[in-house]
């Protein structure tokens, strides 16, 4: 387990993304990802109130609803740390104070619970005051519904804007950073973000680790893969990305894992990182996902120098 700096809240080294129940994944299949997630040591759980809005007859909260379904039932939220986001709904847009009170009424109910121990502005509103939405935040911790909050998919200076207006209004600050990182997409935050992230002392939660599913090896020259995410993987699948896949292919042997695990081994080296966020369709996937491999520093240099980008 580790200790997400700034925060109490000690995690497992993966973070369980939730965005394929209830879309990729129906209310079994989850059941018995999570069930497996648990049971391998897992305590951590990522979903959004916008999961999965974006799948033909769905209208968001599904991932929420599972999750929180199979909590109760298995009566473990007290062993569980859950996030959860807030802004991207198109039914509840935006962060202003009374749609992040209104959204988080609705994901208390999906998921069953009193409280969120991780709330994301899942990405930034420059309609709403910054001040007006930490306040709304604030007045939220007080009354015990949210533990933490975080941002996701900040610019470097809007991150710092926010933490500077926190400080200087004694508001509720955020903790995290979840964003876009993985060997295949190594900026903005390497360029940008990176430095902002250490000169506050948080850390990053990054999505996408696996580039999705890219990163896992499944794609190859060649090879078509029966993928909802296929179409989102095309980018990636040219010399470049073979030669990524060459080096993960090297150190995945050596240490008799996954490709998936090696990925994600990388991103833990990063100081930065606290811990990875990864989804699962079925528990084989997530037994891929799950093993917790320490690289070496000349496997991380391989993998650096596999996946930088060729100056322009």
């Amino acid at each position: 387990m580790i200790t997400i700096p700034q925060t109490q809240l000690r995690v497992h080294p993966l973070c369980l993304g939730g965005n394929v129940f209830g879309w990729s994944a129906d209310e079994a299949q989850s059941f018995a990802v999570l069930d497996a997630y648990v049971a391998g040591g897992g305590n951590f759980i990522d979903t959004a109130d916008v999961y999965s809005e974006w799948a033909e007859g769905h209208v968001g909260g599904e991932s929420e609803s599972i999750i929180g379904r199979w909590m109760k039932s298995r009566g473990n939220r007290h062993e569980l740390v859950i996030a959860t986001k807030v802004s991207m709904l198109s039914t509840r847009p935006g962060l202003s104070p009374s749609n992040i009170k209104a959204a988080l009424e609705d994901s208390l109910r999906r998921l069953q619970t009193d409280h969120i121990d991780l709330y994301y502005s899942h990405t930034d509103d420059l309609n709403t005051p910054l001040e007006e939405t930490l306040a709304a935040y604030t007045e939220e911790i007080k009354a015990g519904k949210i533990h933490h909050i975080g941002a996701s998919q900040y610019t470097a200076p809007r991150l710092r804007l926010a933490i500077e207006t926190s400080k200087a209004n004694h508001l509720a600050e955020y903790v995290v950073l979840q964003d876009q990182y993985n060997l295949m997409e190594r900026n903005p935050f390497e360029s940008e973000q990176a430095s902002v992230i250490n000169d506050l002392g948080i850390s990053i939660l990054p999505f996408f680790g696996l580039a999705r599913g890219f990163l896992t090896g499944k794609y190859r020259p060649g090879l078509t893969v029966d993928s909802v995410r296929a179409e989102g993987v095309k980018k990636y699948q040219n010399q470049e990305g073979w030669k990524v896949l060459e080096a993960l292919d090297v150190i995945a042997k050596n240490h008799q894992s996954s490709l998936a695990a090696i990925a994600l081994a990388w991103l833990r080296s990063n100081p930065a990182v606290s811990t990875p966020i990864a989804s699962a369709r079925s528990v084989g996937q997530l037994n891929e996902i799950m093993q917790v491999v320490t690289l070496m520093p000349d496997e991380v240099l391989l993998l650096n120098t596999a996946s930088a980008k060729p100056a322009i």
